[in-house]
C-alpha cells in the first residue's frame, strides 16, 4: 500500500549525519575492503574509523558492508554508494578548487573598457595573453571614449579601462601604460605628403577630422590644445567618435587628422602618414581602475598588464 506524502513528510530523517568525512572514509573502506588498511590511509584510530562508518549507515538507514565474513563486502546498498560517493566528493574537491581560484582571481569575469586607439597598440597583445594564461577568467570588452570610461567606471559598470587621455577623477587610478608619439594622417594627395616630416604650424589652413569635444574628457582637447600652441585653431570639417571612421574622412580628402604613432601600422589606402617636426608630441595611454576596487580578478588582471609591459 503507497503512503501518503505526509506520512512520508513526517518521517525522521538524520542526513546531517551523512557529511563529507563520512562519505570519504566509506570510499577508503570500499576501496580497502579491510577497516585496517582504510584507517592506517586515512591516519586514524580504526575503532573511531568503524564508528564513523556505523554513524553513516545509521543515517542512510541502510548497512553498506557485510561484516559476516572474513573479508568484508559491499552490500547492494554499498555498492548503489560508492561510485556516488566519488561523485560527491570530486564535486566538492571541484567546488573547493574553484572557490579558492576565484578568491585568488584565478576564475571569474572581469569587464574591461578601452578607446578605439588602444587596439593598434598593446592592447590586442595584453588580452591575448592573459586569456591564454588565465583561461578561466573571462573579459568582456566594450569600446567607449574617454569621458563614458570615466562614468562606466565611477559606476561601477567596468572594472578596468584603457583610456586616452588619463582621467581625472578622485576615485580613479591611473597608471600609463604607453607613451608614444603623435603622428599625422593626411590624404596622400595633400600637398604637404611629400615631406618627410610637417610642422604643425603647416596645418593651419587644412581642415581637421576631429573627435568630439564633449562629453569631456576627450582626445580632441590635446590635438585642440597643440593647434593653439602652434599658433593656429583648427578648422574642424568633421567630427567622428571613431577611429576607423575618422581614417576614413582622411582617406576621401575630408581633412588631416592627429593619430596615435602605433596607428601607422595600420595601412589605409588614401592614407600617409608623416611624423611631426620637433618638439614632437606624445601620447599616453593609461590603464584606470578604481581605487576601491580590490577584487583579486582586478588585481591579477593589473599585475598581468605590469608584466606583459615589462615583458615587451
Amino acid at each position: 500500500m503507497q503512503q501518503d506524502p505526509e506520512s512520508q513528510a513526517s518521517r525522521p530523517t538524520h542526513l546531517a549525519g551523512v557529511d563529507t568525512r563520512r562519505l570519504r572514509y566509506f570510499v577508503h573502506v570500499a576501496e580497502e575492503l579491510h577497516f585496517g588498511r582504510a584507517a592506517e590511509r586515512l591516519h586514524v584510530a580504526q575503532p573511531a574509523l568503524s564508528r564513523q562508518i556505523a554513524h553513516l549507515e545509521g543515517a542512510i538507514g541502510a548497512q553498506l558492508f557485510d561484516r559476516s565474513r572474513s573479508q568484508i563486502q559491499l552490500t547492494k546498498a554499498g555498492e548503489t554508494l560508492l561510485p556516488r560517493a566519488r561523485d560527491i566528493m570530486a564535486r566538492v574537491a571541484e567546488a573547493a578548487r574553484l572557490t579558492r581560484r576565484a578568491a585568488e582571481g584565478m576564475s571569474g569575469m572581469i569587464e574591461v573598457g578601452f578607446v578605439g586607439s588602444a587596439t593598434y597598440s598593446i592592447l590586442p597583445n595584453i588580452l591575448n595573453q592573459f586569456r591564454s594564461s588565465h583561461p578561466e577568467i573571462e573579459l568582456t570588452l566594450q569600446a567607449m571614449n574617454t569621458a563614458e570610461l570615466r562614468v562606466a567606471l565611477v559606476e561601477r559598470k567596468i572594472d578596468v579601462a584603457f583610456a586616452r587621455p588619463l582621467i581625472s577623477d578622485a576615485e580613479i587610478e591611473n597608471e600609463v601604460v604607453l607613451n608614444e608619439p603623435l603622428i599625422i594622417a593626411l590624404p596622400s594627395d595633400h600637398p604637404l605628403a611629400g615631406r618627410d616630416e610637417i610642422a604643425l604650424a603647416d596645418l593651419a589652413h587644412s581642415s581637421f577630422v576631429l573627435y568630439p569635444r564633449q562629453p569631456r574628457p576627450s582626445f580632441a582637447d590635446t590635438i585642440l590644445d597643440l593647434c593653439r600652441s602652434a599658433g593656429f585653431s583648427p578648422t574642424v570639417a568633421q567630427e567622428t567618435m571613431e577611429l576607423q571612421t575618422a581614417l576614413g574622412l582622411v582617406a576621401v580628402g575630408a581633412g588631416v587628422s592627429l593619430v596615435p604613432a602605433s596607428v601607422e601600422e595600420s595601412q589605409r589606402h588614401g592614407v600617409a602618414y608623416r611624423s611631426i617636426a620637433a618638439p614632437v608630441p606624445t601620447t599616453a595611454l593609461s590603464l584606470a581602475y578604481r581605487r576601491d576596487n580590490n577584487a583579486a580578478t582586478v588585481r591579477l588582471f593589473c599585475a598581468a598588464v605590469r608584466a606583459a609591459l615589462v615583458k615587451n
